[in-house]
């Protein structure tokens, strides 16, 4: 008897034991989740239709409930070679790497921060100095505010820099001109104020630049090695890094993006600028001329699914299986909106109001936050309905519309697609119509 109840006891000690604490992804069929599959059969149609047209490739992965209950890839990875159509196109896969643009801030920065804080290694109402030696107000500055700048005013980008100062564009960035990391971080430093910190959220990358630094700083190591060893790496994340090409990635594993380099179809010139099809490099101009491939705001690669399982991370409150890297309440504090604006939480974009539609469609709930992604990317994780959305594509790897009138405006970006409520709005009545 009394090894009867030893065996026992210690079989539900195993039990337990062996049981993660966090649920993992698990592919289930779309029907079991509660989706209509006429009406998602429709949304393929459709998303082919619009590959059909012209727009390059996408990638769309749902989960529901701790499942993913919809993968699949349309269109070519690479289908222009220069301004030309290639005859043997690269075919998008489900494994393809996209070029995440501004998703890096998430599922690098705020994934690094939202760790670092919950481990007590740094807090948001941190002074940004504390972290960044020399930053702070200088004597001839217009507006002040610098040496009174959080990490908190830079999440929620409301820390007065301006939207896009183009640091490698010498004709336009003028004595703040940085083709070196080093050197741009100086050239943030000296970087005026557009507004005076707290009064305005305005969009701005120089916020996130700043936070690669500031996590640089906690944690001694480069963004791009802290990121993968001490996030992904035990996630058993395999396809989510920065300069792919350095790491063992072929470009034909890759989504292609701009045509002609940073061109803008042969409108843009500054110093070093690439002119040929960018394949495998970061898009963004100072991601790559200004921060060597890897920064804050722009830069991270990666395929919809290893993004789902930072997605679930998210929505199982911070740990994935056995894995653990962020509380709870780090997840709540990041994902609550700002009481200036609803729709900015720490560094995610919050369903706060009508104004992100465009991004959230119409059916998502109001506690549902994401991302955008220049290049053409998106994330929405909805902890009301347990359900997230990742749709990556390759929006640039496309003519410019009319490079007088508008170089950042390519043909693909004039189609429904890339607005990308339109998508999301589809797979929420999916959901709910039977």
């Amino acid at each position: 008897m009394k090894m009867t109840l030893l065996f026992a006891s210690l079989l539900a000690l195993s039990c337990t034991a062996s049981a993660a604490p966090f649920p993992v992804l698990t592919d289930a069929a779309p029907e079991k989740a509660g989706f209509n599959i006429e009406r998602l059969n429709a949304l393929d149609n459709w998303i082919a239709q619009q590959v059909d047209a012209g727009y390059p490739s996408v990638n769309l992965l749902i989960i529901k409930d701790s499942h993913i209950v919809y993968r699949k890839a349309w269109g070519q990875a690479k289908k222009y070679d220069g301004s030309v159509l290639m005859s043997h196109p690269v075919k998008a896969t489900t494994d393809t790497l996209y070029d995440l643009a501004s998703n890096t801030k998430m599922y690098a920065t705020n994934f690094a921060l939202q760790k670092l804080m919950s481990e007590g290694k740094l807090q948001p109402d941190d002074l940004i100095s504390k972290y960044i030696p020399d930053f702070g107000d200088r004597p001839g500055d217009a507006i002040k505010g610098k040496s009174t700048l959080r990490i908190a005013d830079l999440l929620h980008h409301s820390g007065g820099f301006p939207a896009d100062p183009q640091y490698p564009n010498q004709a336009v960035a003028g004595e703040l001109y940085s083709q070196d990391k080093a050197t741009t971080l100086e050239m943030i430093k000296r970087t005026p104020l557009a507004y005076r910190p707290g009064t305005k959220h305005i969009y701005s990358d120089v916020d996130y630049m700043l936070l690669g630094f500031i996590v640089e700083s906690v944690t001694g190591q480069p963004l791009d090695r802290y990121v993968e060893e001490n996030l992904y790496r035990p996630l058993g994340l395999t396809h989510t890094v920065f300069n792919p090409l350095q790491k063992g990635f072929r470009q034909q594993q890759i989504a292609a993006t701009e045509l002609n380099g940073n061109t803008r179809d042969g409108v843009i010139h500054f110093p070093n600028i690439r002119t040929t099809t960018l394949w495998g490099q970061v898009h963004d101009e100072k991601a790559f001329y200004s921060m060597g491939g890897v920064s804050g705001h722009a830069g991270l690669f990666s395929n919809t699914g290893d993004i789902a399982v930072l997605m679930q991370t998210m929505l199982n409150g911070g740990g994935y299986g056995n894995v653990t890297l962020f509380s709870p309440e780090t997840v709540k504090m990041f994902t609550q909106s700002s009481p200036e604006d609803a729709t900015f939480g720490l560094g995610w974009r919050v369903n706060g109001n009508a104004s992100m539609t465009p991004t959230f469609g119409t059916l998502a709930s109001a506690q549902a936050y994401g991302h955008t992604g220049w290049t053409g990317t998106l994330t929405v994780i909805d902890p009301a309905n347990q359900m997230a959305i990742v749709m990556l594509s390759n929006k640039p790897h496309s003519p410019v519309a009319d490079p007088q009138k508008n170089p950042n405006m390519f043909n693909s970006g004039l189609m429904p697609i890339a607005t990308y409520g339109w998508v999301v709005d589809q797979i929420y009545a999916a959901l709910k119509h039977e």
